[in-house]
């Protein structure tokens, strides 16, 4: 089940109020030319931010999620249908024959279980056509990210349409590979507190590669994200069976 703060109502609709400019996009877009890929994947697309992107290139694109009310969101800054939105996960996908894969905003990490995450890239496998290319992020544990995350001071933004939203973030467990946090939005205007807890696994770079090498795929790459240096590893990979 996704975590509240994209399945609940209340918390998408201001999810991207919180997200920022998504700076981080922009890589993802040279690599898709880069690539050359046309047909792309957007696994866990969440509110369409990269989707929306590609689509207005010109890209056939798919955007997969499990979170409705995100979705929601993302089909309402898509009123000409140009993404193909699916509500489901990286195991449900119809073989498509995409170009290229992606997963931002380190969606990699939700996948707790060697089991789901082996799961995931065996899905999104069989949605690339042969050749094709699975690109993503995910933090580098020797990081500590979360180290920041338990010293993050409240923030707020007035949200059009919502009003003033307080979002206060603190870390409940630290039991690497696992980190869990909680997010809680204090909805200004009607007192309304709505939370969300969320548990990510930090995986290193020798275990990806591995993954990645048991479930068809070559590793052509490991990069840094251009816009966090030296916090992220952003993998190139190829469907290679």
């Amino acid at each position: 089940m996704p975590d509240a703060i994209f399945a609940h109502p209340l918390l998408a609709t201001v999810y991207d109020a919180f997200d920022g400019d998504r700076d981080d996009l922009a890589a993802y877009l040279a690599i898709t030319g880069e690539l050359n890929a046309r047909m792309v994947l957007d696994v866990g697309c969440g509110t369409g931010s990269l989707a929306i992107l590609l689509a207005e290139l010109g890209h056939p694109v798919v955007g997969v999620d499990p979170a409705e009310a995100s979705l929601k969101v993302a089909r309402s800054k898509d009123p000409t249908g140009k993404v193909r939105w699916i509500h489901g996960d990286a195991t449900a996908l119809p073989a498509i024959g995409v170009d290229l894969a992606t997963m931002t905003g380190n969606v990699a990490q939700v996948f707790r279980t060697d089991a789901d995450w082996v799961q995931a890239l065996r899905g999104i496998h069989g949605a690339l056509r042969p050749g094709g290319h699975l690109v993503f992020e995910t933090r580098r544990p020797e990081r500590r990210a979360w180290e920041a995350w338990a010293d993050a001071a409240p923030v707020s933004r007035d949200v059009p349409g919502v009003g003033p939203v307080e979002q206060r973030l603190e870390v409940t467990e630290i039991d690497l590979p696992f980190v869990s946090f909680r997010h809680t939005y204090r909805f200004l205007a009607n007192g309304v507190v709505v939370t969300s807890d969320s548990t990510l696994r930090f995986r290193s770079r020798d275990e990806v590669e591995s993954s990645l090498a048991a479930n068809g795929y070559r590793v052509l790459d490991v990069r840094e994200a251009p816009d966090r240096p030296g916090r992220e590893f952003v993998f190139v990979a190829q469907r290679s069976s």
